[in-house]
């Protein structure tokens, strides 16, 4: 090997080291190894150094501080772990270093894109036609699509946004519902249209819109977009899509989904009854980066609107080629951009449809054994668990504080806060392809102890 293969070696040994003990660890940093982080803390080097002590300084002092976020038993966030052939992927595809902006750049990466579209419109029962688009996470594939619901809007109603801006062009009434996820609010924003200038629908006791209580609007007055959400972020409740979109469909309005975990019970053929019309939508959002458990960063938007994307997103240079296959860089806001479909594809090949599936239902069993666990021993479950989310208080609010410190001082397991009806709540978020129904019955056992010990 020259040098360059055996540091690459080097690289790969210390990052197979470091997921060969993840699963053992305390899911928290200890304070020791946060501390350490201190040794990088150092003058900026005058002269070129030895790459290999580099390597080792970011595994030694870099790896003990991380959170086992990849382990089975990490509940905070919606985090997915990491698939072991998606992290094989990625060091195959880091290594090939490509920008999938044009297939001119990467006929490698345009084929697997092409691939891995059609398989993630078969695997969510959603038209053939549908374009899809990789992106950074959940965030900018809702602005993304929410960009493309504007502009096609507004093209109906005899307006140019990318030519004319929007200044002076028709007012779009938007329509979210009261349990909407702040990212909504955040690509609302990103957009144009702002983060309040909306019309909110009031919620059931899970978070669900109440689709009975939507606004009799005249598209006379100005388009209509409508965001509705699969998978409310604490309870993982679903919008009754049907209605809704019955309700959009009379308006000529935009349906759009935020479905950043919820939207892969569509590959679940135990929950199709939570996702009833939910491939009406016109738009859809999702993260690869949670269930599917490829790395981070990796988000999805589906578009069914045919052009729609490339309205808003083409780019015009003299140095660009002419159009052929699908060209990312028209199809999303940035041009150039890490081929996100090669991990993806890599999942899906491996996993196929059932696998996919059987992610899907490992997880939701999982809380399912949580939820009822918990409820056994006294502890207040506030949701319905009818996929990952198991939203808990115990006692109250200040009581549940305690807890959730008390769990995150204990380390065998990590949940975070949340607010739920103005007090405070725990979140127990089960995403990870590691968390078996035997993890599940740890992780509540170790949440009653504590709650005991309260």
């Amino acid at each position: 090997m020259n040098p360059d293969q055996d540091l690459l070696g080097h690289a790969a040994a210390r990052a197979i080291a470091y997921t060969a003990t993840i699963d053992g660890r305390g899911v928290a940093a200890s304070a020791p190894a946060v501390d350490g982080l201190a040794a990088f803390d150092e003058p900026l080097p005058d002269r070129p150094g030895d790459p290999t002590e580099t390597l080792d300084l970011l595994a030694t002092v870099g790896g003990p501080a991380t959170v086992a976020t990849t382990g089975p038993h990490y509940f905070g966030f919606v985090n997915g772990a990491t698939y072991p052939v998606a992290l094989g992927a990625a060091f195959i595809a880091d290594a090939w270093d490509q920008n999938a902006a044009l297939p001119v750049m990467s006929p490698a990466a345009a084929k697997l894109h092409d691939v891995a579209a059609a398989w993630l419109n078969e695997v969510l029962g959603l038209p053939t036609a549908t374009d899809v688009a990789f992106l950074s996470g959940a965030t900018v594939a809702n602005a993304t699509c929410l960009a493309a619901a504007r502009d096609a809007l507004l093209i109906d109603a005899g307006w140019d946004v990318q030519r004319d801006g929007l200044f002076g062009a028709p007012e779009i009434q938007v329509v979210v519902g009261e349990r909407a996820h702040s990212t909504l609010g955040k690509s609302l924003g990103l957009i144009g249209v702002g983060r309040e200038r909306v019309l909110v629908v009031p919620a059931d006791d899970q978070g669900r819109m109440r689709a009975e209580l939507l606004p009799d609007l005249d598209p006379g007055a100005g388009p209509i977009l409508a965001c509705a959400q699969a998978g409310e972020v604490n309870t993982g409740a679903f919008d009754p899509f049907a209605d809704i979109a019955d309700w959009a469909s009379e308006r000529a309005a935009w349906l759009h989904v935020d479905g950043a975990f919820g939207l892969w019970a569509l590959a679940d053929p135990t929950r199709q009854h939570l996702v009833t019309g939910l491939r009406r939508a016109d738009s859809l959002a999702t993260d690869a980066h949670k269930w599917l458990n490829v790395t981070y960063d990796s988000g999805i938007a589906f578009v069914q609107r045919e052009g729609a994307l490339r309205r808003t997103f083409a780019s015009v240079a003299g140095y660009l080629p002419p159009e052929h296959g699908f060209e990312a860089m028209h199809h999303t806001p940035q041009s150039s951009q890490r081929a996100r479909q090669i991990e993806v594809w890599a999942v899906l090949r491996t996993l196929g449809r059932s696998g996919v599936a059987a992610m899907v239902q490992q997880s939701s069993d999982a809380a399912r054994v949580i939820g009822a666990r918990l409820t056994e021993a006294g502890v207040d479950v506030l949701n319905d668990v009818d996929l990952n989310q198991v939203l808990v208080r115990h006692v109250d609010g200040p009581t549940t504080e305690r807890l959730i410190a008390a769990v995150q001082e204990d380390g065998r397991i990590w949940c975070g806060p949340t607010q739920w009806h103005d007090e405070t709540a725990m979140r127990v978020s089960v995403s990870s392809w590691k968390t078996t129904v035997h993890d599940a019955e740890r992780a509540a056992a170790v949440i009653v102890e504590l709650a005991h010990h309260l």
